[in-house]
């Protein structure tokens, strides 16, 4: 009875132990794990001001470019208003030539007539002196006005020419000021662009950190976001199993579905460090913790049960 009752107790004791094995193995049979992180963007205004509005939740789905913010921009708008006034006044700082212009040319008209007054007037004296009618001096002062006459319309000519030339240099200085005001305006217009807060990605915001009406500064955090249609697996191997992975290898995580359950999804190796680290405390690999391991990524698209910092498993074939 003894003999029967010591074989039982050891046949009990060899299947609890091989269980235990068994189910030892089970767990230790993943070629690495890690845990689910994604890309996270931390949102922040680009200028210094109070926030009118700002439309954010953690938890909410934003859309890329939406408007969730906006900030006073007044002084803004006042400083743009105040370079369009000046541009405006350059206009009266130039000066129009036209009126002097037309005078000039009304006094080369009399003199035009002048001259072709005495031009007709010199003929008249040169038939006069042919016929002894007339003395050699009265020619030479009709020929001495002429010249002076055509010396007069020389210098008005070059009068006209000179106020153009003046007047037109004169104001293309005043209007050379606008440029940089133009590209002052530029930048006001970037600014008030700015003033709205615009989401950079579609994903979740997953913190928020400013309500409407408070004060913020120029590269202060508002919120942050993260597009947790794709998760990523941190995942740590050994210096042994890193031959056996490269980019872009199509691999299989597993994930924890209730007690002693794992949920298979297909997953693609996207990164493999160059240099190896010690491993991390809280992950467990094949290999002592003084060995070197090497980080990896395994992008997973998320089916909305992977969260951030989750634990997942990895098998490489």
């Amino acid at each position: 009875m003894k003999n029967k009752l010591l074989i039982i107790v050891l046949f009990v004791t060899s299947i609890f132990a091989t269980s235990i094995v068994g189910c030892r193995d089970s767990k230790n049979n993943f070629d690495a794990s890690g845990t689910f992180e994604t890309d996270e963007v931390i949102v922040s205004s680009e200028l210094a001001g109070k926030l009118l509005t700002f439309d954010v939740e953690e938890g909410r789905a934003i859309a890329k470019d939406s408007v969730v913010g906006t900030l006073d921009a007044n002084q803004i708008i006042y400083q743009k208003e105040q370079v369009e006034e000046s541009i405006s006044a350059l206009s009266d700082r130039t000066s129009d030539v036209l009126p002097q212009i037309n005078m000039l040319n009304q006094q080369l008209a009399v003199q035009q007539s002048q001259l072709k007054n005495l031009l007709h007037e010199q003929k008249r004296v040169e038939n006069l002196v042919k016929q002894d009618a007339a003395t050699g001096k009265q020619l030479d002062d009709i020929n001495a006005s002429i010249e002076i006459m055509k010396g007069q319309m020389l210098v008005t000519q070059r009068q006209i020419t000179v106020q153009r030339t003046g007047t037109s240099t004169q104001n293309r200085g005043v209007m050379s000021e606008s440029k940089p005001l133009q590209k002052r305006i530029a930048q006001l217009d970037d600014q008030l662009l700015k003033a709205k807060i615009l989401n950079p990605l579609t994903g979740v915001v997953i913190a928020k950190y400013a309500e409407a009406g408070e004060v913020t500064a120029a590269g202060k955090a508002l919120y942050k976001i993260a597009d947790l249609n794709t998760m990523y697996l941190r995942a740590y191997i050994t210096g042994i199993q890193l031959p056996e992975v490269k980019m872009g290898q199509q691999v299989r995580v597993f994930l924890d579905s209730g007690e002693n359950k794992y949920r298979e999804v297909p997953g693609m190796i996207t990164w493999i460090a160059d240099k190896a680290e010690f491993t991390p405390k809280t992950i467990q690999t094949k290999e002592e913790r003084a060995n070197l391991v090497y980080a990896m990524k395994v992008k997973v698209k998320n089916d909305g049960f992977i969260k951030i910092g989750m634990y997942g498993e990895v098998k490489l074939h």
